[in-house]
Parts: structure tokens; sequence; C-alpha cells
């Protein structure tokens, strides 16, 4: 059962590992987006779009609703952020700890 959990965990943390999803969740943080603002904004084809937009979908982070002609995604549960933001936070100090190393490098010429 254990592993399964494991499981569950990595194949959701699958679908954020590509920059380009991780785009589209941040552009659809203040609100939802038709396919084409979408792609405009991120500027790759619609048909690579397309196939992020899936994974998103199918993973449980966006929603889709077609008004028309037009398919509309938004984020499923805004809670992503709380996962996100402190990765980001992670980064950060991961990059001040290298700008760190390297100004001590520069200074020993």
């Amino acid at each position: 059962m254990e592993e399964l959990a494991y499981k569950i965990k990595a194949d959701f943390l699958k679908v954020l590992s590509h920059p380009i999803r991780l785009q589209i969740i941040e552009l659809l943080k203040n609100g939802e987006k038709n396919v084409g603002t979408i792609t405009k904004t991120i500027g790759i084809p619609q048909s690579s779009l397309s196939s992020h937009l899936l994974l998103l979908r199918e993973g449980g982070i966006l929603r889709s609703k077609q008004q028309g002609t037009l398919i509309y995604y938004s984020i499923e549960d805004h809670d992503i952020f709380r996962v996100l933001r402190p990765i980001a936070e992670m980064l950060r100090k991961k990059l001040k700890k290298t700008e760190v190393v390297l100004n001590s490098l520069s200074k020993e010429k």
C-alpha cells in the first residue's frame, strides 16, 4: 500500500516536471484563459500546448470548459501554489549559496 502512495506522488510530480507546464500553471494563477491566449503567451505550437494541457488536466491541476468554439483552462485547486512556493524558496536559497561561492571565487584572482 505504501508503495502505491509513492507511485501516486511520483506521478503527480512528473506532471509538474516540465518548464512549459509550470509556465502554464503560473499563467493561469490569476484566472482562466482560452487556448488561443495561452498559445500566444507561451509561444509554442497549439499541438504541443494541447499535450501539456491534457497532462495537467489528467493530473488534476487544471480544469477545462468549452464556451462555443473556445476552450478555457483554469486552475482546479489553488493549493498547487502551496506546493510550488516552497520549491521556489528552496531554489532561491540554493542560488544564493551558489552566488556566495562564485563571489568568493572571483575575489581569489
